[in-house]
């Protein structure tokens, strides 16, 4: 292959030392990466990638994921160089800092041009194959012979330690099941991590396991080399599978005494060290942050082809809208984010009843409702979708030869299945959501986090949500679950205690497109409570709301519940009222939503002067002290579950009505 250009040269060493000096200036980073992949990205950035520097929503774009996130400041040099508006030379000299939009590692929804958030290694590799599954699905359903709206690649660099990460093989596995040909990963191969050479524990074949994927992997054997790398994205486009360049660099190109080895991987390099190498690399060394004028003039030709790019995508979507009118209708609608008009009124509403349903099985119900009403709706379970309920009726699944189908079957791939339900989120267009087991979200819960540190709309149904899984035993019995995810800032979880609590869950979550929220769903029948006797379940809304106020007199007990546990509260409360006891029954699906309440809110429900409160969850303690107060009392359960049928467990574990009497009792003698 032909060797780079002095001008390519230049231009390269430019993304190279605007990252090692924002290392060195804020002494905190790694450079080592951004000056070994810094010609991979030149080369893609200048030849490739379709992009708009101007609008970086501009919905056909190619989506860029720096899956190797420590390597940031490569990707916030690109950004500076090719002209984002925002990102400034000054954003540059704060990285790290506080405020500033060059965070240590990219974050999706701070820094404009950040698809994905990366630095969890792994997660970008996977959210990017669902960037790709939501194209091949958009493309699939919308587009037409004459006018393609939808058609863009999504690119990764990626490093070793993407390819250690389990989720990665995950996701990789499914992207080649599902022929996903316009998912192309660079492989950062540097042989080098953090302890050392990766022979000390990484040696298997990673050409050969991408091929059993069913990728096709190609070479670049110089990963400073533009032309290689050029002939190489070239090939990967013309393939229908999707693509990994195993690119062959030097971590640290270019340092003196670092080049090659583990120092440079998060190493801060000494100013002889930066020196050494601006000297070895040709590039001026008196002033740091040097870019020539030459070479971002260069750089900023993205600007006016990105606008070119865009007029002539914007033109053939008039045509499009033209000529498509329902259709057009339909796509102009999701492409603004925008729910339907009446939408709600598709959630449907379940008549009172003694025996009910499980609320996973209303929760089945109301997404093929919504299903009917919402085409930007997908998800998909991990091997579940019978047991979780989350099967879309009327419709294929999503697989290579029917990418217009809703429904994606996973397999038992909870890993990818977490960052790729993000990746379908972040891509625009869609609504998706994803569904295991309860107890299996801590297999997802590096997904389930960013997802809330996002702010991306992404859905989350976990059925299963107690240990009246019964005979399954403690292994598929979510005991500390509820604890965990109630720790995640920015997460909504919403454990409905009805039918018609469970729709209007489905409403909060749906209408929450910039944050998370977490559907926590029994496996066992709940009764659907009388609304004409109890609280409308729209009050599900602020989190928590009194369902009813029994007996005479004034309220002198508070009982407390959130899903399948608030029966054992109202027929306790029932009891109560009987024998003449004023009681106050309080469900309370979300505790996030009832904190965002107004503080005369919560004190209308929780009526600070009654100090007798019991509050009753299948699940540890932690947290509810804040609800009941020092002299309240809670049936809760601090311990690992047993295998056993579920009126066993309830008994054994004291979640009967009889217990429940027996608590209130001891708190009234008080």
């Amino acid at each position: 292959m032909q060797a780079n250009t002095p001008f390519q040269e230049e231009a390269i060493n430019s993304i190279r030392f605007l990252s090692a000096d924002a290392v060195q200036k804020a002494n905190s980073g790694h450079s080592g990466m951004p000056m070994g992949a810094a010609a991979i990205a030149y080369t893609l950035f200048t030849r490739h990638l379709r992009f708009n520097p101007a609008n970086s929503k501009w919905f056909n774009r190619d989506r860029f994921v720096l899956s190797a996130g420590h390597g940031s400041m490569l990707l916030y040099s690109l950004l500076y160089l090719t002209g984002y508006e925002a990102m400034t030379m000054e954003q540059l000299k704060q990285f790290r800092q506080m405020g500033s939009l060059t965070p240590g590692h990219p974050e999706f929804g701070h820094t404009e041009g950040v698809e994905t958030t990366t630095g969890p290694l792994g997660q970008g590799l996977a959210a990017a194959v669902g960037m790709a599954i939501a194209e091949a699905h958009l493309t699939a359903v919308y587009n037409t012979a004459e006018e393609k709206i939808v058609d863009h690649y999504t690119y990764v660099i990626a490093g070793d330690g993407d390819l250690m990460e389990g989720v990665t093989s995950e996701a990789s596995s499914l992207a080649g099941h599902l022929g996903l040909g316009k998912l192309i990963c660079f492989y950062d191969d540097n042989n080098v991590t953090i302890d050392g050479m990766t022979d000390i524990a990484f040696t298997e074949d990673r050409a050969k396991r991408y091929e059993a994927y069913g990728w096709q992997v190609l070479h670049v054997s110089d990963g400073n080399n533009v032309a290689e790398i050029d002939q190489a994205i070239i090939r990967a486009k013309a393939d229908p599978r999707p693509s990994m360049i195993i690119c062959h660099t030097v971590i640290g190109y270019g340092y003196p005494t670092w080049g090659g080895k583990p120092a440079a991987h998060s190493g801060i390099p000494s100013k002889d060290e930066l020196t050494g190498a601006k000297k070895a690399l040709g590039y001026p060394i008196e002033a740091m942050f040097y870019v020539s004028d030459a070479v971002l003039e260069h750089f900023r030709e993205a600007l006016p082809r990105g606008a070119k790019l865009e007029a002539e995508w914007n033109a053939t979507l008039e045509s499009y809208y033209r000529n498509n009118l329902t259709k057009g209708a339909e796509l102009k609608r999701m492409l603004a984010g925008e729910l339907p008009e009446n939408w709600k009124d598709a959630l449907p509403t379940f008549p009172a009843s003694e025996k009910g349903m499980a609320t996973r099985s209303v929760s089945g119900k109301v997404i093929n409702a919504l299903a009917g009403v919402l085409p930007e709706l997908v998800g998909g379970s991990a091997d579940l979708s019978g047991s979780n309920s989350t099967v879309i009726e009327n419709t294929v699944g999503f697989q290579k030869d029917s990418y217009m189908g809703r429904m994606i079957n996973y397999g038992v791939r909870e890993h990818a299945m977490g960052a790729i339900n993000n990746g379908l989120n972040q891509h625009g267009g869609l609504i998706s959501f994803a569904a295991t087991f309860f107890v299996f979200s801590d297999y997802l819960r590096p997904a389930l986090r960013l997802s809330a540190l996002s702010n991306t709309g992404s859905i989350w149904v976990f059925s299963h949500d107690s240990f009246m899984v019964g005979e399954d035993g403690p292994t598929h019995q979510p005991v500390e679950q509820l604890a965990s995810v109630r720790a995640i800032p920015n997460l909504v979880t919403l454990r409905p205690a009805d039918a018609n609590e469970t729709a209007v869950a489905w409403k909060i979550a749906i209408e929450r497109r910039h944050a998370p929220t977490l559907l926590a769903l029994t496996r066992q029948a709940v009764p659907t409570f009388d609304r004409s006797k109890f609280a409308g379940a729209e009050a599900t809304e602020k989190g928590a709301y009194v369902m009813a106020d029994l007996g005479p007199g004034p309220i002198r007990l508070i009982l407390m519940a959130t899903g399948s546990e608030v029966e054992l509260i109202v027929k306790a409360a029932e009891t109560l009222a009987d024998e003449g006891i004023g009681v106050r029954v309080i469900s309370m699906p979300s505790w996030e939503l009832f904190e965002a309440q107004s503080e005369t809110y919560q004190n209308e429900v929780m009526m600070p002067e009654v100090t007798a409160r019991l509050a009753v969850e299948a699940a540890t303690s932690l947290g509810w002290h804040k609800w009941v107060g020092s002299e309240g009392k809670m049936i809760t359960l601090d311990r690992f579950g047993a295998s056993a049928p579920n009126d066993i467990l309830s008994k054994e574990f004291g979640f009967t009505v009889e217990n429940v009497l027996q608590k209130c009792r001891e708190l009234l003698s008080k």
